[in-house]
């Protein structure tokens, strides 16, 4: 077997693990539900024992080195995950050698930024009212723009046993982002709606990043992206209007990659550190 690098995705509502090649082609893949409220000591059990499952299913592999794509802030060079607001009761806690954070590719490389710590985006202040965010902010992109606030809006618009929709795809439980994508695909109104509000709050982030960055393209990750044909439209009207001119030809795209994003950008840290242009390489390459 080819030299692999082992990647994990440590994301608040669910844990990847993979052996990921060169190419960055995913041989194999174990995933569960993170223990995001259990603690730290939980969780590293969980990543351990993913490990130890997919390599005792693949025997053979060889695995030249271990990579970690985690949330921020942390601190990737002393190996630190400072303390996430989506996991409970960590901070500071030493997880790995190397980890990977932030959102910026600049020269085909990780922009980290002093002390690791830049590009915490989902931190940006968009709005001054809204939901509480988990790092104890108003208004924080996270909070206003994500699949979880999302999710979070449309279980607030209905309620158990209502026959709506939304309820019905959640049986009768808390909507996902997934439900809302799929209710808005069936055609139904409320479900629309909650897309269109949501299209225009990720217009006006992705506007601000533009400001901030002007980029050669904003990628669109994460659940939500599996909606993007439905998003698109309101993310593009609301940059159009709010954005300077020269940026609203910036391509607005869906990560290439899928949920094997940030798998094969942990494994990047492994097998292609220090080689010029290899964050976007395996993106270009797909």
């Amino acid at each position: 077997m080819s030299t692999l690098a082992l990647a994990f995705d440590l994301g608040g509502t669910e844990l990847r693990s993979a052996l990921v090649e060169r190419s960055g082609d995913v041989v194999a893949r174990v995933s569960e539900p993170t223990l995001a409220g259990a603690g730290s000591e939980a969780v590293i059990s969980q990543i351990i024992a993913l490990a130890g499952k997919l390599l005792k299913e693949h025997p053979r592999a060889k695995v030249v080195g271990i990579g970690m794509c985690a949330p921020g802030p942390l601190d990737p060079k002393a190996g630190i995950v400072i303390g996430p607001p989506t996991l409970a009761g960590w901070r500071n806690v030493p997880l790995i050698d190397i980890l990977i954070g932030g959102g910026v590719v600049a020269d085909g490389h990780i922009y980290h930024g002093r002390r690791g710590l830049a590009a915490e985006i989902g931190h940006m202040t968009i709005t001054g009212e809204g939901d509480r965010c988990f790092c104890g902010n108003v208004g924080c992109f996270e909070a206003v723009a994500s699949g979880t606030a999302l999710g979070r809006r449309a279980t607030r618009l209905t309620s158990p046993g209502d026959g709506s929709v939304l309820r019905r795809l959640s049986n009768d439980g808390d909507v996902s982002a997934r439900h809302v994508v799929e209710a808005a695909r069936a055609g139904d109104a409320s479900a629309r709606e909650l897309v269109e509000a949501e299209a225009r709050w990720l217009g006006v982030g992705f506007t601000n990043l533009l400001h901030l960055y002007s980029p050669d393209l904003i990628v669109m990750g994460g659940g939500l992206a599996n909606g993007f044909d439905l998003l698109a439209p309101g993310i593009r009207a609301t940059v159009n209007e709010r954005a300077m001119q020269v940026y609203r030809d910036v391509p607005i795209v869906p990560a290439e990659l899928g949920d094997r994003a940030g798998l094969v950008g942990a494994a990047s840290l492994i097998l292609w550190a220090g080689e010029p242009g290899t964050a976007l390489a395996m993106v270009q390459n797909d």
